[in-house]
Order: structure tokens, then sequence, then C-alpha cells
């Protein structure tokens, strides 16, 4: 009878070992493949990135944060950003028709293949932009805010990036395809994902959508990070062959807030792996006092699946013509503008490694604050001669 007892314990015993070791060697994979990944982008002469803290303007990390370099993408910010403008004005309401016209059809994938003379609402772009990155769908917006012209729609975006603080950055559309005029840094972009935050916290939880309903398509969300990282909540990804892969993300959690930049990543993996890294080792330096209402404000995250109507269909192959929108625009006040962010921060002598902080999942935050623009004048925009690319997938 010993006998028995001790063999089968012997065997639970053994049995309990092998899982351990399994699940130990899931968890240092995991822990490898992310610190490869990293390093990958050690060696990759297109990185640079930032690390903000929100609430105090304070540059915690970066590197090469102030070079050139091409937005891809997150030139959908400013899209965005001009979109929650008109809609704080009143000029547009979520529910307001955005019409295609054939240039906006025609733009490359990703987009959500409304055809010419097609419509939908302002809601349905915006949810389009942060979720699948649909070129068409900024393009679209693009036109009705720049009074039907892209080109001077890009003008406006670029004179707001000059009223937010953003001097190096030139837009030449409004969804990030490739122009070689089309320039940020990632200084800018981390001022520009703080200006989102801080201006519009009634409309910020979009960028938290992790997929809505479009007509009979589910849309996901190609940012990884939101719902896989305790406390972020958005902003955006990016991708062409000249940018590489960019993410702006923003994080907000123990009373502290974060806003982080990679540009030029290798692939999804090591971006992603490089901005995981950045916020497990810089968000416990954080403030945690002082600065969240004047310079950052909290919004209320957006529902795991939205909803919207099916889109507008045309009734003709013809584009129709539609009500345009005037492309006035009430420049930033100053007090607004006034994001300057320090121009040195730390290089971390173990750049890449890995911390032990544990990341989870996002938290949810609770909606405060007025918007606080007022009008003053706004900057004239930048002349540069274009170039443009060969058009290619934007991300």
């Amino acid at each position: 009878m010993s006998r028995s007892v001790s063999s089968v314990s012997s065997s639970r015993s053994g049995s309990f070992f092998a899982k351990l070791m399994a699940i130990l060697s899931v968890a240092l994979t995991v822990v490898l493949v992310d610190s490869v990944s990293a390093e990958a982008e050690a060696a990759n002469s297109k990185y640079a990135g930032i690390v903000v803290d929100a609430k105090t303007g304070n540059v915690l990390y970066s590197e090469n944060a102030d070079r050139l370099q091409y937005p891809a993408s997150l030139t959908k910010m400013m899209t965005i950003y001009m979109t929650f403008e008109a809609l704080e004005q009143g000029r547009i309401r979520l529910d307001t028709p955005v019409p295609f016209s054939a240039h906006a059809a025609a733009q490359a994938p990703t987009k959500l293949g409304v055809r010419a003379g097609g419509t939908i609402t302002v809601e349905q772009g915006i949810l389009g932009l942060v979720t699948l990155s649909a070129n068409d769908a900024a393009t679209a917006l693009g036109e009705m805010l720049g009074g039907g012209s892209e080109d001077r729609f890009a003008q406006l975006m670029t004179a707001k990036a000059h009223a937010l603080g953003m001097t190096r950055t030139t837009y030449r559309n409004a969804n990030g395809l490739p122009n070689t005029a089309q320039m940020t840094t990632a200084r800018d972009q981390a001022r520009l994902g703080i200006a989102l935050r801080q201006h519009f916290p009634q409309y910020y939880g979009y960028f938290s959508t992790r997929a809505f309903k479009f007509g009979t398509r589910t849309i996901r969300s190609h940012n990884r990070l939101v719902g896989s990282v305790r406390g972020v909540d958005g902003i955006k990804t990016g991708y062409t062959r000249a940018a590489g892969f960019n993410l702006v993300s923003s994080v907000q959690v123990d009373g502290k807030s974060i806003v982080g930049v990679v540009l030029g990543g290798a692939s999804t993996p090591a971006r992603d792996a490089q901005m995981r890294n950045l916020i497990a080792t810089y968000l416990p330096k954080a403030s945690s006092r002082g600065g969240s209402s004047a310079l950052i404000a909290e919004a209320a995250p957006a529902p795991a699946m939205i909803v919207t109507p099916a889109p507008v269909m045309p009734q003709k192959v013809q584009p129709q013509v539609a009500k345009t929108i005037t492309a006035a625009q009430p420049p930033i006040s100053a007090a607004a503008a006034d994001l300057s962010l320090p121009h040195k921060g730390p290089l971390p002598d173990a750049r890449y490694q890995v911390a032990e902080t544990e990341v989870a999942y996002t938290e949810t935050a609770q909606p405060k604050s007025d918007n606080p623009l007022v009008a003053q004048p706004m900057p004239a925009p930048t002349k540069v001669k274009t170039m443009t690319f060969k058009q290619q997938a934007s991300l």
C-alpha cells in the first residue's frame, strides 16, 4: 500500500514539475522575443524615439527626437485633431455626411472602400481612421474640411501644427501616403499626442476603440497595445516603406501619464516591443503629482465595439455634388499651444533591457475638463516644393 501511494505521489510531482517548466519556457520565450525585437531597433538607422511625462512636460527619454522623418499614417492624428476642432466649434456634427469624391475613393489601401458619390458620417470617418487607418476616409474628411480641396486642408494642417509648436512638421495630404515634403519629428508627434488629450477630452476616447461595426463588416484596430498593455489608451500606428513602422502611445495608470513615440521601426513586432520596453522603463519615472489639469485631461474610454449605420452608397457612378464645410479655422490660443518640451532627455545605459514591471490590461478613465481653445491670429502655412512617390499602403 505504501509503495502505491509513493508511486502516485511521485507521478503527480513529476507532472507538476513538467507543467511548471513548460510555463516558464513560454514566459522566457516571450521575454526573449521582445528583447530580440527591441535589440533589432538598436541597429536600425531610421529609429527615433521620445517619452514625455504628460503631466510635467519633462522628457524622460529621447533619441534622434528632432530628426526629420516621414510620419506615414501618424498624419491622421492631425486630420483627427482638425475634425475634433470642427466638431467642438459646431461646424460639423458626428452625423454630418462626408461625401467621397473620385479622388478620395481612389486612395490606396488600407481603406473603407466607399465608392465615389457615396457618403459616411463624420463619426464613421473618425472610427475608420483610429482603427483601420483608412486612407480614403482621411482624404474625404480633408476635402470636406478644406472646402473641397485636400491641398488646402494640408495647408491648414501645417498651419495648425506650427500654431501647436510643431515647428518641424509639414503636411502635404490628409492620410500620410508618401510625399517627400511631408515630414515630422518624434518630438512634434509627442506634442500632438498631448494636444489631442488636452484639447479634446470629450472626443479622445475614440482612440481606445478596439473594433467597430461598419455596415456588415467588423473592423478591428491595428493598435495592438490597446487592450494588451496596462494603461495604454491609444493613439496611432503608421507605416510606409520609406517611413518604417511608427507608433504614438498614450499611457495613464496609477496617477501617472506619459506619451511615447517610436518612429522608423523595423517591423510591427520590433516597434511594439520597443514601445512596451519604453513604457515599462519610463512610466515608473513619471510624476504622479501636479500638472494633470493644466497639461492633460482624462477621457472616457470607448466601448469595446461601436456600431454605426451602414454607409450610404451612390445612386450613380458619377460623384454627387455635396455641400462642403467652410475651411475657416479659428486658430488655437497661445495658452493652448503652450506644450513646450525640453530638448534633452537621458539615453539609458541598457536601452532595450526589459523592466520587471508586468503589463496587463487597460484601465478605464473618467471624463473631465473643458477645452481651452480661444481664437488668435494663425501663422501662414509654409510653402515647400513637393515630389510624390508612387502610392503604397499606409497603415
